[in-house]
């Protein structure tokens, strides 16, 4: 959602309680912003697909600011919101700029240097379709960072857990910048094997060694005007640290058996969920290479420390899922688990729940009863009794879809008094129904999102609770 001032911004505006004259409208169009007025929410879902940012007046809360940003989560959209706010209501701009507005302006502020100033950054229309999540307060400053970072010319360096979305913030600095147009090339230097990495980063030339029939391009010739992006950094050998130091330094490169310098014209950005301060005192990383790519660092906090990413990411994972044009909705009760859980594999393993609970869902609504979290892990839900009768089980069979509980599991169900107990009842039926739908123990293994050996384990637990798996063998 960032872009040249060059370009005109559009701009959604919703104002429910004054029309938008047209001496204002010309001191915005001055201001470089285009506008959409909608006068209800429901207005708003097609209006945002085109929107760079959407501006909202407030009254005497922050209500209506909170009303959109879940509106504009459950969409799938990620657009940033500028609140206008009337000058003697304080204690509304300070609230606002809490829940993560981008910006505050008074309400009767018209003065177009104003207005770019605040959208200062805000426009690129390659962002507008991606499915990117900064909801909570953590990650829309996170993102507002970013957003100057990637106009400039430097390295950047991403830190944080595996599977936070480091690769997700670095496609959002590329196409935040100026060479957004550029490819963006990506290599995760964990995943390939010593002996090829310096082949994949740098090419070789025809003849270079046995095999090389024909020249080879590396990433940093193939990004030419673009990104590379070097993820897990810190397992990059220590050898090669000292010839990526070298590129960095002269932005040329030979490759492999060649001896003509080759120009680069690229920006890197690296990522590492290691601390390379320690891998540098134990001679794992260096120094100096530290300090070429780490000209600005931008640190993504983990999944639990962001809380309100975690439903928008749901939703927008559910959407990809939705079948027939149909939407999956989540239960409240889904949602406070969703919540309340501490997300250890991060945004990956909210894929996997999401994936899950698409599997056991018959419905269109996603209930307690079908999330299954890694390795029998689940919230702290003791607080949050429910009776069992509120909880939906797959009883009968249909022409399509068999009955997925054998009766002790459907009893157990039945019997739970709590969150706690029913998330380990479903668990159960959460194995049987994929063990009834696939042919082998290693597909419904893939299909439950979790491995072989752990399936094998689970069945052993419910064989020692008196479960009949004899249809499973």
């Amino acid at each position: 959602m960032i872009a040249s001032s060059v370009n005109a911004l559009h701009a959604v505006w919703l104002d429910p309680f004054s029309p938008l004259g047209e001496a204002e409208r010309a001191q915005l169009d001055a201001a470089g912003v285009t506008l959409e007025c909608v006068s209800t929410l429901g207005e708003m879902n097609l209006a945002l697909r085109r929107a760079h940012v959407l501006v909202v007046r407030l009254s005497d809360s922050a209500d209506l600011l909170l009303e959109v940003q879940t509106l504009i989560a459950q969409l799938g959209h990620s657009v940033p919101v500028l609140c206008r706010v009337e000058r003697r209501r304080l204690e509304v701009v300070v609230e606002a700029m809490r829940l993560g507005a981008l910006h505050v302006l008074p309400a009767d502020e018209w003065d177009p240097n104003a207005w770019r100033e605040a959208l200062q950054g805000l426009n690129a229309p390659e962002l507008k379709n991606k499915s990117y999540v900064f909801v909570d307060p953590v990650s829309q400053h996170l993102l507002a960072l970013a957003q100057r970072v990637a106009q400039a010319e430097v390295t950047a360096l991403l830190v944080g857990p595996t599977g936070a979305g480091k690769e997700v913030l670095a496609r959002v600095l590329h196409e935040a910048s100026p060479r957004a147009k550029g490819p963006f090339v990506a290599m995760n230097c964990a995943a390939l094997p010593e002996h090829l990495i310096e082949d994949m980063l740098f090419g070789h030339e025809k003849g270079a060694f046995t095999g090389a029939l024909k020249e080879h391009k590396g990433l940093f010739e193939q990004a030419h005007g673009g990104t590379v992006f070097l993820d897990e950094i810190g397992e990059m050998p220590i050898h090669l640290q000292a010839k990526l130091l070298r590129v960095l330094q002269e932005k040329k490169l030979n490759r492999l058996g060649g001896e003509t310098p080759i120009s680069l014209d690229v920006r890197v950005i690296a990522a590492t969920n290691k601390d390379l301060k320690q891998a540098i005192q134990q001679r794992e990383f260096r120094e100096d290479l530290y300090f070429r790519i780490s000209t600005f660092r931008l640190r993504i906090q983990p999944l639990a420390e962001r809380p309100g990413d975690i439903v928008p990411l749901v939703l927008q994972s559910l959407a990809r899922h939705a079948k027939e044009g149909v939407p999956y909705t989540l239960s409240t009760e889904a949602r406070e688990m969703l919540v309340q859980y501490s997300w250890p594999g991060n945004v990956r393993e909210l894929e996997n729940v999401v994936q899950r609970a698409v599997v056991l869902c018959n419905g269109r609504t996603i209930t307690p009863v079908h999330l299954m979290f890694d390795e029998g892990q689940s919230p702290d839900l003791q607080m949050m009794a429910a009776p069992a009768a509120t909880i939906p089980v797959a009883s009968t069979a249909t022409p399509d879809v068999p009955a997925l509980l054998p009766e002790p599991v459907e009893e157990a169900v039945q019997s739970a008094i709590n969150l706690q107990h029913a998330v380990k009842s479903s668990e159960q039926q959460i194995i049987m129904a994929a063990l009834q739908s696939t042919e082998s123990r290693e597909e419904a293994a893939r299909k439950l999102g979790i491995s072989p050996r752990t399936l094998r384990y689970k069945l052993a637990q419910l064989r020692s609770r008196g479960m009949s798996l004899s249809f499973a063998e």
